[in-house]
């Protein structure tokens, strides 16, 4: 994968399958997602633990970005911006 690795904030309504999450100075990577209700989510790990991230709750990840990607935009929605070609 191209680009370079970067920490992020993420809370329970960005929070995604295989983020690399750290808690207690332990590495954690999301192996499942339960939504809860009240923007609550319940994470499983791949090492087999849970944690239920609140609304408010905030933790950092570490995510691929390549930044000679625009800011927030892949190639399919460059092209949809765009629209038909004449």
């Amino acid at each position: 994968m191209k680009g370079v690795i970067i920490a992020v904030e993420i809370d329970a309504r960005t929070v995604a399958i295989g983020d690399p999450i750290m808690i207690g100075g332990q590495p954690l990577v999301v192996r499942d997602l339960t939504a809860l209700g009240t923007g609550r989510k319940r994470l499983e790990f791949h090492s087999g633990e849970i944690l239920v991230m609140n609304r408010t709750t905030v933790l950092w990840a570490a995510r691929h970005h390549n930044p000679r990607t625009p800011r927030g935009l892949d190639r399919a929605a460059r092209l949809a911006e765009r629209g038909p070609v004449p």
